[in-house]
């Protein structure tokens, strides 16, 4: 019992000396990993998983990506560098590929590395809606929601302890909770994020999209169209795993004002 009890003391006192605030947000979340240490590890994994898929040959499709891509970084750059915040972006280097896969998905990894699916470009419907998904996923990676679950699943894990242990890349459990942790887990398209962390990226994406010049009112037909979707027979993994879409575009709207105030400065 002595044993259990120090173990929670030791516990509660790291979560309450290891918390950051969200941009935009201003939400406090636990982080017992420092991004120095996290963002080299995701390097690796990223590049596995593109070593492992086929990457599009479409043209096209690709600069359109990468055209995007680039837009919201550059917004994120200006948005942190105006609120004093710019080393949320330190060890990041920005990368955006796109897969070959008829998969709904889309994520980012710590760091700054993009993946987009070609199985969710037919319900983008073009640039503004590649942009909604895109701030969306950025937007994770700002609010370091991956390393938030990783903090979480150290704790489940029971790797308070011995932190470094989430530094080694020899570690299957520690790379499975890397994987997870941003939606790049082995079952491609299963995003498991929190409500929280979902409806956190809505508003920050939106914000980000809007500094990048794209009308953020298109984000409603972009979920509209994937509540089409998830009303059907085999509605992909990526939907269910996210909040309702009824309240998903129910809390848009109310985030709408906030990015619309950016939007019109453009």
């Amino acid at each position: 019992m002595i044993k259990v009890r120090s173990w929670l003391l030791i516990s509660i006192s790291l979560v309450l000396l290891n918390c950051a605030t969200v941009p935009i947000t201003g939400r406090s979340q636990l982080s017992m990993i420092k991004n120095s240490e996290l963002i080299p590890m995701s390097f690796q994994q990223y590049q596995e998983v593109l070593n492992a898929n086929d990457l599009s040959k479409n043209k096209t499709q690709i600069a359109l990506i990468k055209k995007v891509g680039v837009k919201i970084q550059k917004a994120v750059e200006t948005y942190l560098k105006n609120e004093g915040q710019s080393e949320v972006l330190n060890d990041f280097e920005w990368e955006f590929n796109l897969i070959e896969d008829k998969t709904v998905n889309a994520w980012c990894m710590p760091g700054g590395k993009v993946a987009f699916y070609t199985g969710i470009l037919p319900i983008c419907q073009g640039e503004q809606g590649i942009a909604v998904v895109m701030g969306h996923e950025i937007a994770h990676a700002i609010a370091n929601h991956g390393r938030e679950r990783m903090s979480q699943g150290m704790i489940t894990n029971g790797l308070l302890a011995s932190i470094s242990l989430v530094t080694q890349n020899q570690s299957a459990l520690t790379r499975d909770i890397l994987l997870q942790s941003v939606g790049a887990g082995t079952q491609m398209g299963i995003l498991k994020f929190s409500r929280k962390h979902e409806s956190e990226a809505d508003r920050m994406g939106l914000v980000f999209m809007a500094i990048a010049g794209y009308n953020p009112k298109t984000a409603t037909g972009f979920w509209e169209r994937m509540a089409e979707i998830s009303n059907g027979p085999g509605a992909p993994e990526w939907i269910s795993t996210h909040p309702s879409n009824e309240r998903r575009i129910a809390d848009l709207k109310k985030f709408l004002p906030e990015s619309l105030e950016y939007y019109e400065k453009k």
